[in-house]
């Protein structure tokens, strides 16, 4: 693991190098046969990319843009791509400092902006700022694309965790929501069985885990000038660890090898109307159109109903150690122009169309969170819209060091939470992986 971890590290810092000396601008002029290949990049046929991760965007918004963008730019044409997440850093590192090969508009995740914002891997877009939503946008967003005052990547869309249960289940067992984290520990380990996790979490996923540390005022890291050290350590942390670490172990029955998973799998009826193989999990707000009783749309599709059964399908947001709402970590992404974009104008016209109020309220309409807060009323005024909205009001964000991205993709996260899950000693833990993960965040 260490060595593949090096291996990784040691690429993303030598793509960050080449980002950084090309945000400076080379004065070479290409070759005739470099301005051949780089086709459509030279500008020559107005057409520009962006990139979108993962299939968090539905169809309907990317028709949107498509179509508004060559209505708007005539003879302009916007292509559409999809990148896998997983796959999204190792593209961006090797594609953003070729002029001839770079997407012109691209999503990142929110924890891995500041990775391309501090080497310059994208367009300085302080100039659009206000009339791009200004302080309307959602603050910790800006604050992840922002280096020395100047904004390189801003909101795209947010979600925001939270709890997704079986009513129907909790009742019989005789057990009610609860209001303290406590109290949340006590009622999934009373609801586990044999064939049913209480609360249905991965051993690696270290996303939802990480709302505990928070929610006991503990942090993952903090900053001194432009120094990151990693506070796993810090008694506040470690009782949030702690507090995770009892309540995976004693109310999952997931193995701890486990991340990335499909939760609202667990919650859904099995085959044959068979009893759910989970009461709860922690999940984004959009995870309810993949829970519910099937049934079929109008496509002759059969599809999820979103949870149309309150009696068997419910929410609520995971409590606070003293009650109310715990900080959880925010789900979503920023949106950024590459400095290499040979387009750059017709690059912030298409911003300008994320950005509207028509774009805007279509993001809420299919439960994104607006970046605009001028626009959650879009989102509804329903049960899921208003915890959202609450949850993400109290959400943090992973912190924004220039060596984070590098940290997830060596998925050291993963490999501590594995270990905690598995019983490891939290506070030893903590210190050995602030060892390693000290340097990794100051990009070393």
């Amino acid at each position: 693991m260490r060595l593949n971890r090096k291996g990784a590290i040691a690429l993303l810092t030598a793509s960050m190098v080449t980002l950084a000396a090309c945000s400076g601008g080379a004065t070479d002029e290409p070759t005739t046969d470099e301005q051949t290949t780089a086709g459509a990049a030279t500008g020559e046929s107005d057409t520009i990319t962006l990139w979108l991760a993962g299939a968090d965007t539905p169809q309907e918004l990317r028709d949107y843009l498509k179509t508004t963008f060559e209505a708007e730019n005539e003879g302009a044409t916007l292509v559409i791509e999809e990148q896998a997440w997983g796959d999204l850093i190792t593209k961006l590192t090797t594609s953003l400092p070729d002029a001839a090969n770079t997407p012109d508009v691209i999503e990142v995740g929110n924890t891995q902006a500041p990775t391309f914002t501090t080497v310059g891997a994208f367009r300085d877009l302080t100039p659009l700022y206000d009339e791009l939503g200004g302080d309307k946008l959602l603050p910790s967003f800006v604050e992840v694309g922002t280096v020395d005052d100047a904004v390189y990547a801003l909101p795209y869309y947010f979600g925001s965790r939270y709890m997704f249960y079986r009513p129907d289940v909790w009742s019989a067992a005789g057990v009610e929501v609860p209001t303290t984290l406590a109290e949340f520990t006590t009622a999934t380990k009373a609801l586990r069985s044999e064939s049913m996790s209480g609360l249905a979490m991965g051993g690696q996923d270290w996303r939802n885990g990480i709302s505990w540390v928070f929610a006991n005022g503990g942090e993952l890291a903090t900053v001194d000038g432009t120094t990151w050290t990693s506070t796993l350590a810090d008694p506040k942390t470690i009782t949030g660890l702690k507090m995770w670490q009892d309540v995976v172990q004693g109310a999952s029955n997931l193995p701890t090898t486990e991340r990335d998973v499909a939760y609202w799998d667990f919650l859904n009826d099995g085959t044959d109307g068979a009893a759910p193989a989970a009461a709860t999990i922690m999940a984004p707000g959009w995870a309810r159109w993949s829970l519910g009783d099937l049934t079929t749309n109008d496509a002759g599709d059969e599809v999820r109903d979103g949870m149309a059964d309150a009696t068997k399908f419910d929410i609520f947001a995971l409590p606070g150690v003293d009650g109310g709402v715990a900080p959880v970590f925010a789900g979503g992404s920023n949106i950024a122009i590459s400095a290499q974009s040979q387009n750059p104008e017709l690059a912030e016209n298409l911003l300008r169309i994320v950005f509207s109020g028509e774009y805007q309220t279509l993001l809420g309409e299919n439960g994104l969170g607006p970046a605009n807060s001028d626009y959650y009323s879009a989102l509804g005024d329903d049960k899921f819209a208003t915890t959202m909205i609450e949850t993400a009001a109290a959400s943090k964000l992973t912190p924004a060091a220039p060596g984070w991205a590098a940290v997830e993709g060596a998925f050291v996260y993963e490999e501590l939470f594995q270990k905690i899950a598995d019983g490891g000693d939290v506070a030893s833990l903590a210190a050995e992986y602030d060892a390693e993960l000290t340097p990794m965040l100051n990009g070393d």
